[in-house]
This record gives C-alpha cells, structure tokens and sequence, in this order.
C-alpha cells in the first residue's frame, strides 16, 4: 500500500500552498487518443463470463520513477513489510502482475479450463496496485508526460483504468479518492461532449 506523509511541519506552522496540479488544466485533461464514451466500453458484453471478461481486460503499464512524496511498502507472498522507494515498488507491482497473468492457473487461456476460486480477489490485487502506479504517474511525473507529448495516452488509460474498475467495483473507493478531482475534471468533459453528439443529432432530425 501507498502512505502519504503528513505535509504539517514540526512547528505546527502549516506549509505554502500546494502547488497547482498542472494535470487538472483544461488543456491537459481534455486529451485523449480515442474520442468515444468509455462507460459503453467495458460494460460487461452479453452471454461473455465475467471471469472471462476481467482477464481479458487485464491492463499492464510500465515506469520508474522516484518520488519524495510518498512512502511505499510492499508485501512480499510471505506478509513481510518492506520499505522501498518508489521505482522499487513500481518494479514490485509490475513483475507481481506479470507472473500472475501469465500463470495458467490463474489466468487460464486453454478452452474448458476453470477460473481459480480466487480469481476475483486476485484481480483486485493487481488493480488497486495498478492504481498506485498510475496515480504515481500523475502526482511525479505528469511535467516529463507532457514533454514527451504522452499526456494524451495517460489520459485515456487512466480513464479507461477507473470507468472499468467502477463499473465492477475492483477497487475500493477510498483508495481511489486521492484522484477524484481527475475523474471529475475527465467525467464532466465527457458528459459535455455527450450533449454536444446528441444536440447535433438533434439539429440533424430537425
């Protein structure tokens, strides 16, 4: 899991305001590499498993980065905490996600073979650390995003990301909450480019 340092100083004195983030603006947010609504996206289709859909759906990105920010601790097969730094704990969630996904017990890709019992509460696990990276992504490095002009294909996978974990409740809400104000920004610019197709479609009737 993922703690946030406490931001008050030792003095009691409260710090400078926090810096703008700069993925919440408008011209950033507005981005995306794909221009239809998600929601229709990952609703689970019609006579298709939900086991089969969750792991077909499985998502994997990469990164390291360091972060001052935050401490991680990671949680070895074995319940041992350990204290790492931030590229440490993204190799951690990548290389776990990795030999879970291509166990064949648990993700099994022959015809006829079962889903594990603990199928569910595994793809939970990957998603709520698959969340920490993502978020990572945005809290320390969403500057060298926009320098390599990928803000736009962050911005997709991250909508992606969150509209399919709600929609099958993998992750749990409070753990997702230090990205609202992302979500909201994102939903409330989908929701008017909804209107603006269906006020089109309308004109066009006329």
């Amino acid at each position: 899991g993922i703690w946030l340092k406490s931001k008050t100083k030792p003095n009691g004195k409260k710090p400078p305001a926090e810096e703008k983030k700069q993925y919440l603006e408008p011209e950033f947010t507005k981005i995306r590499v794909v221009d239809f609504d998600l929601k229709e996206l990952v609703v689970l289709p019609r006579e298709i498993d939900l086991n089969e859909w969750l792991a077909s759906n499985s998502p994997f990105c990469t990164g390291g980065c360091r972060d001052v920010c935050v401490i991680y601790y990671w949680y070895d097969e074995r319940g041992k905490k350990t204290k790492c730094t931030a590229p440490q704990y993204v190799d951690f969630v990548m290389s776990l996600c990795q030999k879970l996904v291509t166990d064949e017990e648990i993700f099994p890709t022959k015809y006829g073979k079962e889903f594990p019992n603990s199928f569910e509460s595994l793809v939970k696990k990957i998603c709520r650390y698959l969340f920490h990276v993502l978020a990572h992504l945005y809290w320390a490095h969403f500057k060298e995003t926009v320098a390599l002009d990928l803000q736009g294909h962050l911005n997709t996978l991250y909508a992606h990301f969150i509209v399919f974990v709600r929609e099958f409740n993998l992750v749990d809400p409070k753990e997702t909450c230090i990205m609202d104000d992302l979500h909201e920004v994102m939903s409330a610019g989908s929701s008017r480019k909804r209107d603006g197709v269906r006020e089109r479609g309308v004109r066009s009737e006329g």
